[in-house]
């Protein structure tokens, strides 16, 4: 189990600027990731070093955006004003933690512009809803992956997440937090997050030195 991705939440509207500013401060270029259409959103995404990368997504008008876990979890952050949704860990086998949740991992796709069909497993993005300090899982089923589009400049150093406590309440804590792969976290209090859980801010190392997006 090792940190794949990361993700930031946006309305539709305001997704080119995000991604623009987001782009300028990490140095890096996004792609268009393309459509979700079994949950109803669109992303795009930068490759970053350590085979990592960061995605921009954004709820779309669709009937899937709010009848699926992950389609209301990015319509909800999105129309709170948007910022960090989750974080992501990828596993070559995604049985054992279907085994844990006693449900089976649901089946996700999107068709990138350049004709490319990426596939995966996912699971544990119920759990977000309520504990959005937690990740969620992914097991890809193609080879192709979000890092290697491009070459990645820059690479994530630390995570700020606001916490009642370290993952306590994961079943993943050990595999979670031995998979983040020299990436530092720091927990907060929620109460010094205006009572919020979930990743506060991400700093970077970036061509132009450290960055820090909250």
């Amino acid at each position: 189990m090792r940190l794949d991705h990361i993700s930031y939440a946006t309305t539709h509207d305001q997704l080119a600027d995000t991604v623009q500013r987001l782009g300028s401060r990490l140095g890096c270029t996004f792609a268009d990731g393309g459509i979700h259409p079994r949950y109803g959103t669109r992303n795009f995404t930068a490759p970053l070093k350590n085979g990592q990368y960061i995605e921009v997504v954004c709820p779309l008008d669709h009937p899937a955006t709010e009848s699926t876990p992950w389609g209301k979890a990015v319509s909800k952050k999105a129309n709170e004003g948007g910022g960090w949704l989750t974080w992501v860990f990828s596993t070559e086998d995604v049985a054992p933690i279907e085994a844990k949740f006693g449900r089976p991992a649901l089946e996700g796709h999107r068709l990138r512009p350049d004709g490319k069909d990426l596939k995966w497993k996912q699971i544990g993005v119920l759990e977000i809803s309520e504990s959005p300090e937690l990740p969620f899982f992914i097991q890809w089923l193609t080879p192709e992956h979000p890092s290697n589009e491009a070459t990645g400049t820059s690479k994530i150093t630390k995570m700020e997440i606001a916490s009642k406590g370290e993952l306590d309440e994961s079943w993943f804590k050990s595999e979670i937090l031995g998979g983040l792969g020299g990436v530092n976290v720091s927990w907060i209090d929620p109460s010094a997050n205006d009572g919020e859980k979930g990743i506060v801010a991400v700093e970077f190392e970036t061509p132009n030195g450290k960055v820090l997006v909250d």
